[in-house]
């Protein structure tokens, strides 16, 4: 009987110590790839060690698909949403779903890269630039060498109607002066085609089929590293970018252990964790990764997260109007 009762007491104890060393739980929702996920909350435990993370990952459609059939179920499980951008995020913040929590790390960033709220923040830069074969006989420069007689049926890029970054990407460029949407009619006129995602326009490019591609940085930038035949260009005109902001839900049941979470990526050790990854980091004074240029020589074009969300359906239409045969 008293083996009985030892083995008990010892089972009840082992219970409690483990209760004891996860005193808080965190249930993520992420778009990040797989890896880069684990990463994040690994660094994240252990800078926490009491606190458990639970995360689910699809891409930002999926992930919004399942968060909002909860939503309307009247049981969202997620208590943080780490996503692709700032749009999606605005959106989220309008129908009431975001809470607002001030973060004391928002002191290290720009304004502008966080909701004045309190509802989202920018956790990395990822940028779409020019990427371009290094046997391309035109060196590109700026968004309007795109157009240029040399590039002629030699421009590719990803579809807003496949990819969300393609999407802000055009709607950022469509508000700059100079560019504009007669800037895609140009490209359309000039042969450019649309489709797919950043995958099919790395390989379209790197393989030589064709010479000149709309991509996201750090695609590129690795690729590069790996010994492919590409070159990346931040034009002179500016870049656009999404952010993979980090926001709570309003209906986080570990609020506490949320917050924790947000003020860790923003803090300049979550940082350096986006930069190991090779992407931008949001905050300030954090170098960058290798492969990069000097921060101060990449110029980051605004986007007005709640026009996107209004003007997003007419957007796309007005692309697909100019794409319309490719």
């Amino acid at each position: 009987m008293k083996t009985l009762l030892s083995a008990v007491a010892a089972a009840l104890v082992a219970g409690l110590l483990s209760t004891a060393a996860y005193a808080e739980s965190l249930v993520l929702y992420t778009s990040q790839p797989n890896e880069d996920a684990q990463a994040t909350v690994d660094a994240f435990k252990a800078a926490n060690p009491g606190v458990e993370v639970e995360w689910v990952r699809e891409g930002t459609t999926k992930i919004m698909a399942k968060l909002m059939a909860e939503i309307e179920a009247g049981n969202p499980v997620a208590d943080v949403l780490l996503i692709a951008d700032t749009v999606t995020m605005q959106r989220l913040k309008e129908g009431g779903h975001l809470l607002s929590y001030k973060s004391p790390e928002a002191a290290g960033y720009d304004a502008a890269l966080y909701d004045a709220d309190g509802a989202y923040y920018s956790t990395k830069m990822i940028t779409t630039g020019i990427v371009y074969n290094t046997s391309a006989e035109m060196k590109p420069e700026g968004w309007q060498d795109l157009v240029k007689p040399e590039a002629k049926g030699l421009v590719t890029m990803p579809s807003p109607l496949t990819s969300g970054a393609a999407l802000i990407h055009a709607e950022t460029l469509a508000a700059i002066p100079g560019l504009g949407w007669d800037f895609y009619k140009a490209l359309a006129e000039n042969g450019a085609t649309a489709a797919g995602g950043n995958g099919g326009v790395l390989k379209a490019v790197a393989t030589g089929e064709k010479a000149y591609g709309m991509l996201v940085d750090f695609m590129a930038i690795r690729e590069k590293a790996k010994g492919a035949p590409v070159e990346f260009v931040f034009p002179a005109e500016g870049v656009s970018a999404v952010t993979e902001p980090v926001g709570i839900l309003q209906t986080a049941k570990n609020v506490d252990a949320a917050k924790k979470f947000v003020d860790f990526l923003l803090s300049e050790e979550g940082q350096k964790v986006a930069v190991k990854m090779g992407y931008i980091p949001a905050r300030n004074g954090v170098a960058l990764p290798e492969g990069y240029p000097a921060r101060e020589t990449i110029k980051v074009l605004p986007v007005d997260a709640a026009a996107a969300v209004k003007n997003s359906e007419a957007d796309l239409k007005t692309f697909s109007g100019i794409f319309e045969t490719n």
